[in-house]
């Protein structure tokens, strides 16, 4: 067998690689999509209907799948833009945080959102006004039955989507093989963001049913309004930990992953001993990660990049990895 020369192209060609560590999920963007179609159609219902039948919770409702819409809105643009861009060189590690990026921008909206449910509610707790309980309910109905619809389509199906991993390092030397053995599904990060948000919106629609049905049964015209700050309260709930989760994953701060744990383990368990001086884990994908590890023995040629490989590939969610052998001269 013909072994391609150390400074041919083929030689080169077979160590090298592509950066598209998350292959997007087809599914989740096209049933995304008619979400959004449906919640757009359904928010315009809520909030012309409680303007017009004096609703907060109504309203409050209505503003609420106003941001879900814009949630959704700005997955599916992520998801296009990631494919859009997925072999772009100026993306080092993949479009991946497109995605995530979306998820933080429409977190930002929702406080904004929140803050002005949170407004009105008290504005008209202060000076009620009177309320068409029948026209409002059976709008809110409505909506529940949406959200209901929305959360079917946006369910993390992971049956339907199957990832894609590869292993490799970069230093001395490098090595593409996979050694990897089985690790659970990661699901779909953004589409889940999707869904808890419409479950969100289905809990509000809830609490605005109650606030109407205590209304026009026994007269408590304040639990509309109420109902509308609780909803704002459960708007902000959500939105700071998308902005927590969303934030930490663009700031690369995941350093206390158990995957961070898992390299520690690793190293510690191989036959020479050898003593991490520099970590660095950051993710690329969903479920999938990046590392760059720098590791000082006390003998020469005591270990390879190779053998550190072997030692971390068993850890599928490790897609790249450098690696860097510190020994003595």
């Amino acid at each position: 067998m013909n072994t391609p020369a150390a400074n041919s192209p083929a030689f080169a060609d077979q160590w090298r690689h592509h950066h598209v560590f998350d292959q997007g999920n087809p599914l989740a963007e096209r049933n995304t999509r008619w979400a959004v179609i449906l919640t757009s159609v359904m928010m315009v219902a809520e909030i012309v209907g409680g303007w017009t039948f004096n609703s907060m919770a109504l309203l409050a409702d209505g503003w609420h799948m106003s941001s879900h819409a814009l949630a959704l809105g700005l997955s599916v643009l992520a998801y296009a833009a990631a494919r859009r861009y997925a072999h772009d060189h100026r993306f080092a590690f993949g479009t991946w945080k497109i995605e995530i990026l979306g998820g933080y921008t429409s977190a930002m909206f929702l406080l904004a959102v929140a803050g002005l449910m949170l407004f009105q509610s008290v504005e008209r707790l202060i000076e009620p006004q009177p309320i068409h309980y029948n026209q409002a309910i059976a709008i809110t109905l409505l909506g529940l039955t949406v959200n209901l619809v929305c959360a079917w389509l946006l369910k993390d199906d992971h049956h339907h989507h199957h990832g894609h991993s590869h292993d490799h390092s970069h230093s001395h030397d490098q090595d593409h093989n996979h050694n990897g053995s089985h690790h659970e599904h990661h699901h779909d990060l953004n589409l889940r963001a999707a869904y808890l948000h419409v479950l969100t919106d289905a809990a509000t629609s809830v609490l605005a049913i109650i606030a109407l049905l205590g209304g026009k049964l026994w007269g408590a015209s304040w639990l509309d309004p109420v109902m509308g700050i609780v909803g704002a309260v459960v708007v902000t709930v959500w939105a700071k930990g998308l902005i927590r989760d969303t934030g930490r994953v663009l700031l690369d701060a995941e350093m206390d992953k158990p995957v961070v744990g898992e390299i520690r383990d690793a190293i510690a368990a191989s036959p020479v001993a050898a003593e991490i001086t520099d970590l660095h884990v950051w993710r690329v994908g969903k479920g999938q990660y990046s590392c760059i590890v720098s590791l000082a023995v006390d003998a020469v040629d005591a270990m390879t990049p190779d053998e550190v490989k072997k030692h971390l590939s068993i850890h599928q969610e490790l897609v790249h990895i450098t690696v860097e052998i510190n020994q003595p001269a």
